[in-house]
């Protein structure tokens, strides 16, 4: 490959590789890489063709504001380019964003306003509105607009559309394609290309449960009622300025536990790291390919890298506490311990470890206590005050070993109590020692507690 003069030149010709593992009925299924964009996201492509169209046009010029609303990829493509051509970029996000792209966003040197992701279009907290408020608010700032901006579908009608049917030529064409819908950016520039270039191609849209794009596809009905989902970067509770949806003829609504499993099984089977929205498209184009009753071509997108979220769906304890992961059931206290001890999944330390070694752990594995562990027996726990009690005022005290600092005399709980028997340990500030007769389980924290109770709900 050539050597590029700017990481901006590495934007788009991303790969296509075919899929070898998964059970894709008579069909072909291949997988666009967009993760492969420097920026690790199909929105690396409209984050160059918005700002070097607003720069052609001489709405802005180096050293101008920028400010967006996104729910992440725009806003890292956004600043990809802002960081390349030196504008100050402004990112209001929603709260439901992962914790990987808000740090990937600030270290780019973009600043980040956290806003609710709980409330629709027209809500004062809404992030698109309260964008473009903040953009009206800051003198000389420009607001990019993705969901109203035409040149957002243009990157893809004149950039990755051709660049799809070109790639896929070496195999015979392109009998359909597989798509999410945010901005509605991809969406209506592919639609436009192909309308020209490929009419035949079948334009399939994997939709959110919870978005309003699915019944409107398949039934012509615009809602006004949209629910929740924590798929990041697809979905819609509003048609956006910019979408054209006249070609797309079907729509699948995907779980979010659907798209997260399948995200799961594309890596697991395939090699292949993507993100949230990459396992929702997946998971339509196998429902799309598996309804076939004849062999086509089927092209999905992977739509940015599952690097984004290894704090969330590639967690398995995020994935349990969320309820995506189901284990067995026991009707007692084993249903609440998010890190059973006789799966190694509970974090400990021994009473001879370095108190420097439970601060690391603590750190390491955002927990607040330990259960201090001799071979199988619990013989004390040590939490963040103990360890703080015990080496303020004299730091070198972190070399003491842990059983000076632990608290050794235990209330412990047997595994067949109530439920309710936790209460009166939280009030006192405790967690929960659930034991089996002599025989440690783990330990049951308060957010453990909420977590049982948000999931009964479910």
């Amino acid at each position: 490959m050539p050597i590029s003069s700017s990481v901006l030149d590495l934007i788009g010709e991303t790969p296509i590789v075919r899929a070898q593992h998964l059970d894709t009925g008579p069909c072909e299924l291949y997988f666009k890489l967009e993760s492969a964009n420097p920026g690790g996201s199909i929105k690396d492509r409209i984050g160059l063709s918005m700002i070097e169209s607003a720069e052609r046009a001489g709405r802005i010029k180096p050293g101008d504001t920028l400010v967006e609303g996104t729910a992440g990829n725009t806003g890292i493509g956004l600043a990809l380019v802002a960081q390349q051509k030196g504008y100050k970029l402004i990112l209001v996000v929603p709260d439901k964003m992962s914790r990987e792209k808000i740090f990937n966003l600030k270290a780019m040197g973009a600043e980040v306003v956290l806003t609710r992701s709980d409330v629709a279009k027209g809500h004062p907290q809404y992030y698109q509105d309260l964008a473009e408020r903040i953009a009206q608010e800051t003198p000389g700032a420009y607001f990019i607009n993705q969901f109203g901006n035409p040149d957002n579908p243009a990157a893809h009608e004149h950039g990755t559309g051709p660049e799809i049917l070109r790639q896929m030529a070496e195999v015979g064409g392109l009998d359909a394609i597989v798509f999410g819908c945010g901005s509605s950016g991809t969406m209506t520039g592919l639609s436009r290309c192909f309308a020209q270039h490929s009419p035949r191609t079948e334009l399939v849209l994997a939709d959110p449960v919870g978005s309003i794009l699915t019944q409107y596809i398949n039934e012509g009905v615009l809602s006004t009622k949209s629910g929740t989902w924590l798929v990041e970067g697809i979905g819609e509770d509003f048609l956006p300025p910019i979408s054209d949806f006249s070609r797309v003829k079907k729509a699948y609504a995907i779980s979010d536990a659907e798209s997260f499993a399948a995200g799961r099984e594309l890596l697991r089977k395939e090699g292949i790291l993507g993100g949230s929205s990459s396992g929702t498209l997946l998971a339509a184009a196998l429902k799309y390919c598996r309804e076939q009753g004849e062999k086509k071509r089927v092209l999905v997108f992977v739509c940015d890298t599952g690097n984004k979220y290894l704090s969330k769906m590639y967690n398995d304890y995020w994935m349990l506490d969320n309820g995506f992961i189901q284990r067995q059931q026991h009707g007692d206290l084993r249903d609440l311990i998010l890190r059973p001890y006789s799966q190694r999944d509970t974090v400990v330390v021994a009473p001879s470890d370095a108190l420097t070694v439970a601060y690391q752990r603590m750190k390491l594995y955002d927990v607040s206590q330990l259960p201090v562990m001799e071979g199988d027996a619990i013989v004390g726990i040590i939490d963040e005050s103990d360890v703080l009690l015990h080496v303020y005022g004299d730091e070198t005290r972190f070399r003491d070993p842990v059983s000076t600092a632990m608290v050794s005399k235990l209330e412990k709980l047997d595994v067949k109590s109530a439920v309710e028997s936790l209460l009166p340990l939280f009030d006192k500030g405790h967690v929960a020692i659930v034991m089996d007769g002599a025989k440690f389980l783990g330990l049951i924290t308060r957010i453990d507690l909420l977590n049982y109770l948000r999931r009964r709900v479910q």
